[in-house]
């Protein structure tokens, strides 16, 4: 189910009969047709199981089911949105973060520390995020928030990526991270107190990464 941008805060999806996507409550802004809207107590396409990771990690954003016939509007805050296409691969993105998504991808909750170990479960205490991070399979499309606009960085073998962790979005592809300490210019001024940590991406794919480092 493809999203057409409107603008940079808003997208415009598609609903066709027989099919469903998911979306954050209160993100629809203007819909046409014949479109329903109900509370998805399942958090999405995952089953109870998945709900349940969600739940005791504290990823309960509240989505909503989107069927019918029709064309809707998107958009959350004035925040800036991103379109993330996947063709088979998994995105791993924090839930609050989440738009909307094609209903045909598997939703399910990884636990942040099966990635880097220990400094996995750092990085969750340090950047606030949830040990726990949301995961969706397949092909589709999603609709991620950010503020400030968004920017694709690749990851290869050859080139990791070190992002702040504060900055970072969403990544897809065969990634590990960690969490690393380094000491850059603003620490020598002073102001180095969220730098001092860099989120270390390695192998194939792509991470997501906001123009703020402010939390939606």
């Amino acid at each position: 189910m493809p999203f057409r941008e409107i603008n940079s805060k808003m997208v415009e999806a598609t609903v066709l009969p027989g099919q469903k996507m998911f979306s954050q409550r209160g993100a629809m802004l203007a819909y046409k047709g014949e479109v329903s809207f109900t509370p998805n107590i399942q958090g999405g396409q995952g089953g109870l199981m998945s709900m349940i990771g969600r739940r005791v990690a504290n990823e309960a954003t509240p989505l909503m089911t989107v069927e019918g016939s029709g064309t809707v509007m998107f958009g959350h805050g004035g925040h800036h949105i991103q379109v993330i296409q996947l063709a088979g691969d998994t995105l791993y993105v924090e839930a609050d973060r989440l738009l909307a998504f094609d209903g045909a991808l598997q939703q399910g909750t990884m636990f942040m520390g099966s990635q880097g170990g220990v400094m996995g479960m750092v990085r969750g205490q340090v950047t606030g995020q949830g040990l726990f991070t949301t995961t969706l399979k397949g092909h589709g499309a999603v609709a991620v928030m950010a503020h400030g606009g968004v920017v694709e960085l690749q990851i290869t073998p050859q080139r990791p990526v070190h992002v702040d962790p504060q900055a970072y979005v969403a990544h897809h592809g065969d990634v590990r991270n960690k969490l690393s300490t380094a000491l850059g210019w603003r620490d020598m001024v002073g102001r180095g107190s969220g730098e001092a940590f860099q989120l270390e991406l390695s192998g194939s794919g792509a991470v997501y990464v906001q123009a703020s480092e402010e939390k939606l």
